[in-house]
Formats: structure tokens, C-alpha cells, sequence
């Protein structure tokens, strides 16, 4: 039997990405890609493709599938200004870590680089792509088509993970040739942890009177390790954005940014998984009686705001294994902490409540209404930036962000992508006006695709945040802040979504349930008034007399503003 089989670089590249396991590809088709898409519907019945009404929301949707399932999200695009439009959301996966396939389209072969103004030509396209990425190639020959997609995907999945990209002309995509038989990538061998960094770490844990424990996105599948350290340890720990639900909150030892504050003050060690944890230490302080520990599977990432104690290459949840069963040797007891944290959480909730009454009652109704296994997509608005501190999150990857990237608009294209990752669960989006109509124009592909997510906009009439600090900061000089929008019931309805309406707390609760009862495409209006300013609650800093001095070489970052 022969190992080849004679097909097109259209069918090739269907071929390979189905030998890795990717189903689903959003995208639109062009001139460009045509014979991809042949190919894709030569192959329906094993790849489903949803379509989009822009290229900004394939990227989007392809980044929301990856970040709240962990596998890969692929998207496919026109070259020139049909790529261009995705740079936004590639960036966006690019700063999170996210498992982003982008698959652009080029000008005919012969013509690249030649500057004869073909449709869709760029100067540089692939430069731009390998400046987005973790690794770009160029497919030259349908042969190439597995090897290159397994090489890129290799890439992706090794290490620290981020987003690749794959151009092909259309020519090699029309092109026939013999295939080799495929076979899925592999990521390469893990680096090997050092077991005497392990041991010194673990001699400082369980020696420390009061350690706590820091998390980002790079923990995310070492929460069973992360959760019985923090417990053999009597650690709160605390993650800002992406690292939300490495550690069930319902434990009780997890603590938000303000409250984690207070904890920082007089902790005398700090382990620190999969996170770059620079806000704390630039602005908090760090001295010589705290020992700095941190684990990261990205080499630059473990110097890159400053040197710690001890610095441990590696995989998050091998790392945290291995650690664990050192700390259990090393372990002294110390006085349980559990009391200790719920008054934190419980003061930081009071505050919260207090100073940030409309947002905090608006997201208590969200948490009602989500069910335990719902998604939570945040989006760049008033209710969206106090979620931080006061949505409580029950596991890995429910709660997706753009991460320090903040882009905003981001939120309810994405949102189709991770309800399309997860069809029978519930996922709500929680946009302000001025962002949603950055991709509401997808509730057409909600509408389309049977994608029932909810969708929630805070309605002021404003780019609220920025007019605030026009107003507040810079003399009450408004311009370009603010905003005119259509009726958002209406709207939802005119593309055959359900559009509701509700106007406190109670109404939404109650919206949102019937919502996820219904399982349609939904978009709720709240119309809201300004709402209180949450910066200096996130900013907040160690009690006074408590707070350690800035080690030389950190300075102030104001990373708490996005």
C-alpha cells in the first residue's frame, strides 16, 4: 500500500490540520483562499467552518475557543487588509498565551516581494506575521503541508505557548502533488526541573511563618498542585487576571488584588507560578526579608522584573508536583491562616460594596445567574474592570480577558468563540457601549451558527472610563467620549436575536436566567448612569508603616490603568 496520495495544497492542509485534531476553523473565504475552502467542504462532515461578517471576529472567536478550552483555535483570512484586520485579536492571543492558528492567504508566488500592486499585497506581509506570533512559515510546495503545520504547531505547544502563523499563495494551494502520509506534531521533551532549586524552595516554604502564593495563565493546569500547596502551606493566593480560577475561590484561601495587598505586607515568602507578578513587586515592594520564588516555564520571564531567590525552570504542574512532595517534607507547622483570610476577603468585600455599590450588585446578580460551570467573558467596562476584584471564579480558564493587552471590543466576539468551544454550557459577555459596537455586527453569526450566548451591555452613552479622567483629571475637557447608540433591543432583534432590557440588579438576574432557559443569541440592555471610579481600589497599597521599600531596578507601573 502506498504511503502518498496525490491531492491539492487546499486538501493537504484540510488533511493536516484534521491529523491534529482541529475541527473547527472560523473564517471567510476569498479569491486567495479558495481552494482551502473547497477543500473544507470537501470535508464538512470531519471540519466545521463558521463563517463571520468581519476578519477582526474570526481572530476573535479563533482566541475565545483557545483560551477558555486550552486547544487550538484556527482561523483563516484573506491576505493584506483581510489579515491586517485580525492583528488586534492575534495580538490579544499573543499577549495571553493563547493557541492561536492564523492562516492567511498571499498574492500569487511568482509575485511576492515584487511590488506590482497585486490585490491584497503588503509590503512585508510574513514580517508582520512573524512580529505577531511565536513562529511564522510559509507553505512553498502542497508536499510542505504537513510538515510545516506540524512544525508550527510544535512551536506553539512547547514552552511558554502563543500563537502561530501559516501563509500560502493561492497557486500552492492549487497545486497537485503526492502527499506523504501525516502524522500529528509533537511538542518537544519538557525541560528538566532542577530538583535541588525544588528542594531549596521547599526548605524556604516550610520555614517561612507566612507565605503566600501569586498565579497567572501559565498556572492554569497546575490547580490541583497550586491548591494542595496552599493548603499544606496555610497560603492565600492571589491571581489578577488570567491566572482567575487556577484556585477555587470556594476553597477560602483565595484573596483579590486589594486584599492580597495587605497580605504582601508582612509575608516573608512569596512562590510565584506562571506569572510575571510586576505590578506587586514594582509597586509593592520587595526587601530583604521576603524571599522571592519563581516557577515559569519561560526563561526571560524568570528575570525579567528582577532576580529571585530562587528561580525554577519548568512546567507549571510538574513543577508544582515535585514541590509539593518536598514542602511535605520540609513543612513546619505554623498557625492555621483560614480566619485570617476570610477577614481580609470579608473587609475588601465591605469596601467594595460600599465604594463601588452599582457594580458590585450588578455582578452578584451575574453570579447568581451563572451557572457553577458557566464562562465569564470580560470586556473593558465599568462592571467588566471591578470583576476583578469582586467576581468570584470556580475553575481554570472561566473567566477570559485580553490580559495586559486590553483591547477594547474584544468581548462579544470572543464570547461566540468560547460558546462555541463549549455548546452545552452557559457563557455570558459583559460589554459597555462603546465596545460592543466594535463586533456586534457578529450577532449575525451568533443568529446564524445557533451560538446562544448572552450578552449583556452597561449602556451610558459614553466611553465612560476615559470621559472620567477627562473630567476628572484633566479639567473637564470631554471630547470624542461622547456616544450615540441605537436602541440595543431593537438592534439584537432586527438580526433575529432576542434583545431584553433591564434595568437593576433583580431585572438582570432574572434576564439572564430566562436567557440561558431559551438558548438563543441574546443581547441585554442595561441602561446605567456613571458609575463610581474603582482605580484607587485597585491600586490599592499595604496598610501604612507595613509596606516594604522598591529593590533598585524596579520602577512604578501603572499596569493596574488597563
Amino acid at each position: 500500500m502506498s504511503d502518498t496520495k496525490k491531492m491539492t495544497g487546499g486538501a493537504a492542509l484540510v488533511d493536516a490540520l484534521l491529523c491534529n485534531g482541529i475541527d473547527t476553523v472560523f473564517g471567510i473565504p476569498g479569491y486567495q483562499l479558495d481552494r482551502f475552502f473547497c477543500a473544507l467542504f470537501d470535508r464538512s462532515d470531519e471540519i466545521k467552518v463558521i463563517n463571520a461578517r468581519h476578519e477582526e471576529g474570526t481572530a476573535y472567536m479563533a482566541f475565545g475557543w483557545a483560551q477558555s478550552s486550552g486547544k487550538i483555535g484556527a482561523y483563516a483570512v484573506v491576505p493584506g487588509p483581510g489579515f491586517l484586520n485580525t492583528a488586534a485579536a492575534l495580538s490579544t492571543a499573543y499577549s495571553c498565551g493563547a493557541k492561536v492558528l492564523a492562516m492567511t492567504g498571499q498574492i500569487p508566488s511568482p509575485m511576492i516581494g515584487r511590488s506590482r500592486g497585486q490585490l491584497h499585497e503588503l509590503p512585508d506581509q510574513f514580517g508582520i506575521l512573524e512580529r505577531l506570533t511565536k513562529r511564522a512559515e510559509r507553505m512553498r510546495h502542497p508536499s510542505q503541508a504537513g510538515q510545516v503545520l506540524n512544525d508550527l504547531i510544535s512551536q506553539m505547544v512547547s514552552g511558554r505557548t502563543r500563537p502561530v502563523a501559516l501563509e500560502v499563495a493561492p497557486d500552492v494551494l492549487a497545486m497537485s502533488a503526492a502527499m506523504p502520509r501525516n502524522s500529528p506534531a509533537r511538542a518537544a521533551a519538557p525541560t528538566a526541573i532542577d530538583e535541588d532549586l525544588i528542594d531549596e524552595a521547599a526548605r524556604i516554604l516550610g520555614n517561612a511563618k507566612k507565605p503566600i502564593i501569586m498565579v497567572g495563565g501559565g498556572a492554569f493546569e497546575a490547580g490541583e498542585e497550586i491548591t494542595e500547596l496552599a493548603h499544606l502551606l496555610n497560603a492565600p493566593v492571589h491571581a489578577w487576571m488570567l491566572g482567575r480560577g487556577v484556585v477555587d475561590d470556594r476553597t477560602g484561601l483565595v484573596l483579590n488584588r486589594p486584599a492580597f495587598s495587605q497580605a504582601w505586607a508582612d509575608t516573608d515568602a512569596v512562590l510565584c507560578i506562571g506569572s510575571r507578578a510586576e505590578y506587586e513587586r514594582a509597586n509593592w515592594g520587595m526587601d530583604d526579608d521576603m524571599a522571592f520564588i519563581h516557577i515559569d516555564i519561560d526563561p526571560e520571564e524568570l528575570m525579567r522584573v528582577s532576580t529571585p531567590d530562587v528561580a525554577i525552570l519548568g512546567d507549571a504542574k510538574e513543577a508544582g508536583a515535585l514541590l509539593l512532595s518536598a514542602v511535605a517534607r520540609h513543612n513546619t507547622k505554623r498557625p492555621g491562616r483560614l480566619e485570617e483570610i476570610r477577614q481580609l476577603r470579608d473587609h475588601s468585600r465591605r469596601v467594595f460594596c460600599e465604594r463601588l455599590a452599582p457594580q458590585m450588585a450588578f455582578l452578584d446578580a451575574i453570579r447568581r445567574a451563572l451557572p457553577d460551570d458557566g464562562f465569564f467573558v470580560e470586556e473593558f467596562t465599568q462592571v467588566g474592570y471591578v470583576s476583578r476584584i469582586g467576581f468570584p471564579a470556580y475553575f481554570p480558564r472561566s473567566i477570559v480577558n485580553p490580559g495586559y493587552q486590553g483591547t477594547l471590543g474584544f468581548g462579544y466576539a470572543t464570547g461566540l468563540g468560547v460558546q462555541a468551544a463549549h455548546p452545552d454550557r452557559c457563557v455570558l459577555s459583559v460589554v459597555g457601549d462603546g465596545g460592543f459596537l466594535f463586533t456586534s455586527n457578529e450577532i449575525a453569526t451568533a443568529v446564524h451558527h445557533h451560538l446562544p450566548l448572552v450578552n449583556v451591555v452597561f449602556n451610558d452613552n459614553a466611553y465612560g472610563n476615559v470621559q472620567r479622567m477627562q473630567r476628572e483629571m484633566y479639567g473637564d475637557r470631554v471630547i470624542g467620549t461622547d456616544l450615540t447608540n441605537p436602541d440595543f433591543v431593537k438592534y439584537a432583534e432586527s438580526f433575529g436575536a432576542d434583545g431584553r432590557r433591564a434595568r437593576t440588579p433583580k431585572d438582570l438576574e432574572r434576564e439572564i436566567v430566562e436567557s440561558f432557559k431559551a438558548r438563543r443569541p441574546t443581547v441585554i440592555e442595561v441602561p446605567v448612569e456613571r458609575m463610581p471610579d474603582p482605580w484607587p481600589i485597585f491600586m490599592m497599597q499595604p496598610a501604612p508603616g507595613t509596606g516594604r521599600k522598591a529593590m533598585p531596578g524596579i520602577g512604578e507601573n501603572t499596569d493596574a490603568y488597563l
